[in-house]
């Protein structure tokens, strides 16, 4: 686990994909060995269970209840796990916090609240209030192309001043409020859109939170250990180098073609959850060449 107070969770996290069976039912052995494999063999320090990869839309709260249960026996000891708790509801949203925190989960991802629209008051005190109701360290996302809001400046320099809010998982794709924010701020960024990894990291934030990381995470690791080293030629390259990646995991819904990615190198993932469709041959044959193209070989 991290003890770096500039990076609370980490450098490199996955946002983990929820592996099923294929009658679509949690599978929780699954669950342990993705986790295990992506910390001891796939350059992970960190894991976010239920995050959006995680397809937590579409899971029931004693589902995440269970898959946050195992993981944590399974590398909880050696990797930071960050639970996704965010909803577009604040009570609900304080309650699998609590929960969160009494199966020892060591942080927790706050999505902004989607479809009810609140105003950016609102967004404080639904953030604070979670933030309130535990001892656990508050990691924001903000990902306004799924929520249908930003967080603005101004909101992040204010929920900033809590105690226990102390990073941004950002995918919001706006590297001049990015820039505004870790000026006025000191919230550690974390790239919550893998195409913009390395502007995110050049222009100071302290690592990942990523999809891609289930088949690259070693990379991305170099990737961070480069931009902090100064050694922006060498981040370049390897940033070039990923890009067929990046594209290829994103040309449908990220979750789909992750884990069609892992089925096909004999990883844990399973199906996914409707109305989420699972990807074509015709899909799978474009990710291999995508893949390929990155150093990736399924």
């Amino acid at each position: 686990m991290t003890t770096d107070p500039a990076r609370p969770f980490g450098r490199v996290l996955t946002a983990m994909v929820t592996p099923l069976a294929e009658d679509g039912s949690i599978d929780l052995s699954g669950a342990q060995q993705l986790a295990a494999h992506l910390v001891d063999r796939g350059g992970n320090d960190g894991l976010v269970v239920f995050g959006t990869t995680g397809e937590s839309p579409t899971m029931s709260d004693a589902e995440q209840h269970a898959v946050l249960e195992v993981v944590l026996d399974a590398v909880g000891d050696r990797a930071t796990v960050v639970a996704g708790v965010g909803t577009n509801d604040t009570a609900h949203s304080i309650d699998k916090a609590r929960s969160a925190e009494r199966l020892g989960a060591h942080g927790l991802l706050v999505v902004t609240p989607y479809y009810n629209r609140p105003p950016q008051a609102g967004l404080l005190r639904h953030f604070t209030s979670i933030a309130d109701s535990t001892d656990l360290p508050v990691m924001l996302y903000d990902i306004p192309v799924r929520t249908g809001l930003p967080i603005e400046v101004e909101t992040l320099v204010r929920a900033a001043e809590h105690p226990r809010i102390v990073a941004v998982k950002d995918a919001k794709g706006n590297l001049g409020d990015l820039a505004w924010t870790l000026a006025r701020t000191d919230l550690a960024y974390y790239s919550g859109e893998d195409m913009l990894n390395l502007p995110i990291l050049a222009l100071g934030g302290v690592g990942v939170v990523s999809v891609v990381s289930h088949l690259v995470g070693p990379r991305l690791a170099e990737l961070v250990a480069a931009v902090e080293a100064g050694d922006l030629a060498t981040a370049r390259s390897i940033n070039e180098s990923l890009l067929p990646v990046y594209t290829g995991i994103f040309r449908t819904q990220g979750v789909i073609l992750t884990k069609a990615a892992l089925r096909e190198l004999g990883l844990p993932a399973g199906p996914v959850r409707p109305p989420l469709v699972d990807a074509t041959p015709e899909q799978i044959a474009q990710l291999r060449a995508d893949l390929a193209a990155g150093g990736v070989h399924l």
